[in-house]
């Protein structure tokens, strides 16, 4: 056996084989919803068509050193295939096929013969096997759950017994200038090593090519394609001006037929987002989905009405038992207004007795009210003018720990005290003091009480 003709086998097959694993594995995630087990995956195939000595990419045979020589002839070619889908995007083929190859000298009188005196070769193919990997590269309609015409690509490995026969003239008529059947012996692919008794030689080859596919129904598809064939063989056609391996390729038509349940789909022609979408225009499916927006609908209704709070005074009106209370109101947590003692200031400055309320704060808050300004305003200026001092003593409610609540009283002494000073008073004249949860004026246990445990004291 030939080392080079192993060696490019083996590569051949290697590539197939890798290609199909891939995909195959690529099968096994969910890229078919609900499995390959819901669709019908096997297919067979009738195809027939015509042969040409050379293929788009370029190139020539053996006969064809100077171009305008030997010309192309079309042969009848048709065959089967059987394929196996294991996904919208891979499937594995088996083809085979049969026919014949033709060329000739069109130039009778001017053009060269080849060494043998040959002007025309025709080479039969008794058949041809290889195994494909066949992918699908797009689909038109994209957004319907099977798809009318697809596209595809195919690659694959094979081996081609043929017979070349050379003649005289160049209408394949004439004297048999070469003909080797019944004489092909212990060759392998196309190496020539002993006069034997067979009628064909084998040469492997390479299938690429790519077609297209129309839905003609749920069994049948119309399936259209070209395939460049690229042999192992140099005497593809016979003896030839050149040593070069053989090629041909091949245009064909046919139909397939899936088969399998008509009540599953075929997966050739399925696409999984195409799928998807589908099941989205499931009548059912979306009446589930309206029922639940009109829920969701519902409660964000709910939701925006318990949390409606009409007179901004942080409490909702479904739990507000005194609505309509002034923006700014200090209220307890039913809504309704704290009443607090009003300032009273007796003589005209703190030696004589003056008292001021406490100075109140917002829940876990040092941060200092508006509503307190006009209050710390007047406290200011009555330290100004009477040149005297204050102490100032915060207090916390019940909620958290200790220290926190001790460090929290400070904050809100302190408060006071920096905006007695900002108003002009020195610091030296303020004493600010924390006591924490000490000394409350009303019980932790209600809200209410604790709002006005929340407070500053002023003392002379």
């Amino acid at each position: 056996m030939n080392y080079s003709t192993i060696k490019k086998t083996a590569v051949a097959a290697s590539l197939v084989a890798a290609l199909g694993f891939a995909e195959t594995a690529q099968a096994q995630t969910p890229t078919v919803f609900g499995g390959r087990s819901q669709y019908r995956t096997w297919s067979i195939g009738l195809q027939g068509g015509i042969t040409t000595p050379n293929v788009l990419i370029g190139g020539s045979n053996n006969f064809g050193q100077k171009v305008g020589y030997f010309q192309n002839k079309v042969g009848e070619y048709y065959g089967l295939t059987v394929r196996k889908q294991f996904s919208h995007l891979f499937g594995i083929e088996l083809e085979g096929n049969r026919g014949r190859i033709k060329t000739y000298n069109h130039e009778l009188v001017t053009a060269p013969e080849t060494a043998n005196g040959a002007r025309s070769a025709e080479t039969e193919v008794n058949w041809a096997g290889s195994l494909n990997g066949v992918f699908q590269l797009g689909t038109i309609d994209f957004m319907r759950r099977e798809n009318a015409v697809n596209f595809y690509a195919k690659v694959g490995l094979g081996v081609l017994a043929n017979n070349p026969v050379q003649y005289s003239n160049n209408d394949f008529t004439g004297t048999e200038v070469y003909n080797e059947k019944g004489n092909w012996g212990d060759e392998i692919f196309g190496d020539r090593t002993a006069v034997g008794d067979r009628d064909f030689k084998l040469a492997a080859y390479v299938p690429v090519g790519v077609g297209v596919k129309f839905k003609l129904s749920e069994v049948v598809a119309l399936n259209l394609g070209y395939t460049m064939n690229f042999t192992d063989d140099n005497l593809l056609y016979g003896p030839g001006r050149s040593d070069v391996k053989g090629k041909f390729s091949n245009v064909y038509g046919g139909l397939e037929f899936t088969l399998g349940s008509r009540d599953k789909e075929n997966l050739t022609f399925t696409n999984p987002v195409a799928t998807l979408y589908d099941e989205l225009k499931d009548p059912s499916l979306r009446n589930e989905v309206e029922a639940l927006k009109q829920r969701v609908s519902t409660l964000e209704g709910t939701v925006d009405q318990l949390g409606k709070d009409s007179d901004g005074d942080g409490v909702s009106d479904k739990f507000d038992k005194c609505p309509n209370t002034p923006a700014g109101t200090v209220v307890d947590g039913s809504g309704c207004p704290i009443k607090f003692p009003e300032p009273v200031v007796q003589g005209n400055n703190l030696g004589q007795g003056a008292y001021y309320a406490p100075i109140q704060f917002e829940f876990d808050s040092s941060v200092l009210k508006t509503s307190s300004y006009s209050t710390l305003d007047k406290l200011a200026k009555e330290l100004r003018d009477a040149n005297s001092s204050v102490t100032l003593d915060g207090y916390a409610s019940s909620e958290g720990t200790e220290d926190y609540n001790l460090n929290l009283s400070k904050d809100r002494a302190n408060a006071v005290k920096q905006y007695l000073v900002n108003a002009g008073v020195a610091a030296s004249s303020i004493n600010a003091n924390g006591y924490g949860e000490a000394n409350p004026i009303a019980s932790n246990a209600t809200e209410e009480g604790r709002v006005q445990n929340r407070r500053v004291e002023i003392k002379k």
